[in-house]
């Protein structure tokens, strides 16, 4: 069982364009698969009904938009992410496996998922990661202080007010990406929002046959 959905990982990793770096990435995402099994149990992380529901709804899903991120990323010297709600670290330490110019802050308000997220980045050793243990309210960031992308992954529904919430974490430049699912669903959510530009990019998760979107909300 181990060896396959090892050999689905990296076939995952293939399919999403990512075989130059698997070397790296590759390794760190085993290590990242085996700290979630470790504490799943005792900390609820996420539900799965095995490894390989683990790694392709939960990490091959937090990798789908990767090339987005990295065209929003391009033209940045120091570009500065979000993962809000960061629970077990998705989709934040899987980008943040990927990207390792790019900083990023998973923020995350349970003191033991804090705690696992800690933990987690210190047997994985990425200089390029951070943990707020707070709610996503009580960080304030103003300016070119704030955050060029903020992340959210089976967050709250969006409404006006963690719309606002969240704006108020970007630079005047920056953007939100929601990872949803199925088009209609989204049209249904973003309906009530007003005088928001966003855009829904369709994602090809490898052996997940889901609809999968990526909304982009600019501030």
């Amino acid at each position: 069982m181990l060896q396959s959905t090892c050999v689905l990982l990296k076939e995952g990793l293939a399919k999403l364009g990512l075989e130059k770096s698997e070397s790296r990435i590759l390794p760190l995402l085993e290590s990242y698969v085996e700290e979630i099994e470790l504490f799943n149990p005792a900390y609820g992380l996420v539900k799965v009904k095995d490894r390989r529901e683990l790694i392709v709804k939960h990490i091959l899903d937090s990798l789908a938009p990767l090339n987005v991120i990295r065209d929003l990323s391009k033209n940045s010297a120091s570009f500065k992410v979000a993962d809000v709600g960061s629970g077990a670290g998705l989709p934040g330490i899987p980008l943040a496996v990927c990207l390792p110019n790019a900083a990023f802050t998973l923020v995350e308000r349970m003191g033991r998922r804090a705690g696992f997220l800690r933990d987690a980045l210190a047997v994985l050793g990425l200089p390029n990661v951070t943990v707020e243990e707070t709610e996503m309210e009580k960080i304030t960031l103003t300016g070119e202080s704030g955050f060029d992308l903020v992340v959210f992954r089976a967050f709250r529904p969006l409404d006006s007010a963690l719309l606002k919430g969240l704006f108020a974490l970007l630079k005047p430049s920056g953007t939100l990406a929601a990872y949803k699912g199925r088009r209609q669903a989204i049209e249904e959510e973003m309906a009530g929002l007003q005088k928001v530009s966003w855009e829904v990019i369709p994602l090809e998760v490898p052996f997940l046959a889901e609809e999968r979107h990526l909304v982009l909300i600019k501030r």
